[in-house]
């Protein structure tokens, strides 16, 4: 907490608050109802919101307020307006000395406010063998912008891949995989541009076939399932390969995306192999895993089916082998027991928002899941195509999730090329890449993650616009003026009038710690998204009502700490939504 710089609504909250309970000592802690106004500074509603509380009629509790509203330091003067309304305009002094304060802050004044919390955040989770698709877009994306801004707020996160890397569908493929070693499926045997998990993906489908057409293949495939059930060394030793050259394909992607997953965050399925025979003991001592037709499962309490029969969450199928169910168990236990996980966070479609309170509730009766932790499912809508359907191939197929960054590239290159066709080619690119992986993840980032969104990549590469390209270009904007300008180390002198346009900026760059607030409470990026794009918008209209280079001292020097503090916020925003800030553009 030693960098924080209170937010002036969070000053002005506190003053109001003070307030209230001064004059309706019986209202104290009531909410003070502040907010950011188009007629002041701030505005507070309290009057409107507490009268009927205070058996008193607004205007009168307004009156009251306003004169325990002192004028002092921090505030210039209240004005009263409509039935209820308090106005509350700061001296210029205050807002100047604000900006100073996050100018010279290495962290923008922004206090690490969650501290002392481990969270786990449970994303993007591929499967093994299997190409990387459009599905785990919005999971990937939103996972690592969480983790990038909780982490900033001072969480200790923890990152999880939970790889789909288990089950029964190893056995055809490893079978089919030793039965013809003249294939090629690793990374140096391939052509450039030919994945690993590609060519696995083809052959597993080959292996299926051939699964379903030759019976002898069929019964081979089942013995390697045991064997590698049971731990068969050299079974083993082919199931490690695939996974390993698996996740060379994933770190590719994510690699080009810009997220922070790495090899050392993949927990697949597999990791909880051992904990499962425990955690049905546990599940049975308890008395929550019952009989039922021969299979172990634990009835819910709060979920019911259509014939109002308690909804089963199955513990041990009837062949005695462990599903997604047991796994998701076993995940929850360690991730509080052994972790010490004190957040979780589970970022998945939400068509597995039943699964995940199944889970949660087993958990909490079980006694692992206690009110000190919490437990979510961060859910999200579906990407959709221009035609509002969800997002496919021309011939109905599932897009791979490279080829669609491949065509946000090339639609990025064509609109960067048309307005900088002097760039150099290697410029061109490097821009090009970076407009077009920023494109596609602020697009998605930029919606509310329970709704679905359409990617449509001529909106997404759009340089106006609520689009990461006018974000980066404003950033690269700013940039250029700050190098036209020398890029001087300022100093802001709090004795200068401001202008409306300065004004609205400052109070706009100001409230960037409560922007990120709002994302770690309601994990919504698009919380930072719209605050990133509020922020740019106001510096246009700043630099179009008030010169910078050109102004006179004081008023030159002042300008130049508004720029840069507005090009960090931006730069330091978009970093956190996992998004590059380029210098020039």
């Amino acid at each position: 907490m030693s960098n924080q710089v209170l937010p002036l609504l969070g000053r002005i909250a506190d003053t109001v608050s003070r307030a209230i309970a001064e004059v309706r000592p019986e209202l104290a802690g009531s909410d003070p109802v502040v907010r950011r106004s188009d007629h002041a500074d701030f505005q507070s509603n309290a009057a409107l919101a507490l009268a009927k509380s205070a058996r008193t009629k607004p205007p009168e509790l307004a009156e009251a307020l306003t004169t325990a509203l002192d004028v002092d330091g921090l505030i210039a003067r209240v004005e009263r307006s409509g039935p209820g309304f308090l106005n509350i305009t700061l001296p210029d002094r205050v807002i100047w000395n604000q900006l100073s304060a996050r100018l010279t802050d290495p962290r923008l004044g922004v206090s690490a406010r969650d501290e002392g919390q481990r969270v786990v955040i449970d994303y993007s989770a591929p499967n093994v063998a299997k190409e990387m698709h459009v599905g785990h877009l919005r999971t990937t994306i939103i996972g690592d912008s969480l983790a990038r801004v909780l982490g900033f707020l001072g969480a200790d996160v923890i990152r999880r891949n939970h790889l789909g890397d288990w089950g029964t569908q190893f056995g055809m493929l490893i079978q089919y995989l030793d039965e013809h070693p003249e294939v090629a499926w690793h990374h140096d045997e391939l052509d450039p541009g030919t994945s690993a998990v590609s060519a696995l993906d083809e052959l597993y489908r080959t292996a299926r076939a051939a699964f379903e057409a030759d019976p002898e293949f069929a019964d081979r495939s089942r013995q390697r399932v045991v064997a590698l059930q049971s731990g068969d060394p050299s079974t083993i030793a082919r199931w490690k390969d695939i996974v390993a050259e698996s996740e060379k394909s994933f770190h590719d992607i994510y690699d080009r995306l810009g997220v922070l997953l790495t090899s050392d965050d993949s927990a697949g399925e597999s990791t909880y192999n051992d904990l499962l025979d425990d955690v049905v003991t546990e599940l049975t001592d308890r008395g929550l895993a019952v009989d039922s037709d021969g299979a172990l499962v634990v009835l819910s309490e709060e979920v019911t089916g259509p014939d109002d029969t308690p909804v089963p969450l199955m513990v041990r199928k009837r062949d005695g082998g462990y599903g997604y169910d047991t796994t998701d168990l076993a995940t929850i236990r360690h991730r509080i027991r052994d972790l010490a996980a004190t957040r979780l966070l589970y970022v998945t479609d939400a068509r597995q928002s039943l699964h995940f309170q199944m889970i949660f509730e087993a958990a909490r009766r079980a006694g692992w899941l206690t009110d000190d932790v919490e437990a979510a499912h961060v859910p999200y809508g579906t990407v959709l195509g221009t035609d509002g359907r969800p997002f496919k191939t021309r011939s109905g197929g599932t897009v791979r999730l490279m080829d669609l960054l491949d065509d946000a590239v090339a639609r990025a290159h064509t609109v960067v090329a048309d307005k900088n066709s002097e760039l150099p080619a290697a410029e061109l690119d490097r821009i090009a890449e970076q407009a077009g992986i920023g494109a596609v993840k602020y697009a998605d980032l930029s919606s509310s993650r329970v709704k679905d969104y359409v990617f449509d990549i001529d909106r997404m590469v759009s340089f106006t616009g609520n689009t990461g390209v006018y974000l980066q270009y404003a950033h690269a904007r700013i940039r250029s003026i700050l190098r036209k300008a020398g890029d001087p180390d300022v100093s802001i002198d709090p004795g200068t009038e401001l202008q409306p346009a300065e004004r609205a900026l400052a109070l706009e760059l100001d409230a960037y710690g409560t922007a990120l607030t709002e994302v770690s409470d309601n994990l919504e990026p698009h919380k930072l998204c719209g605050y990133l794009y509020d922020l740019a918008r106001d510096f246009t209209s700043f630099y179009e009502a008030c010169p910078v280079i050109n102004a006179e001292e004081p008023l030159r020097d002042n300008r130049l700490a508004l720029c840069r503090l507005t090009a960090r916020t931006l730069r330091h925003g978009l970093d956190l939504l996992g998004i590059s800030a380029p210098e020039s553009m």
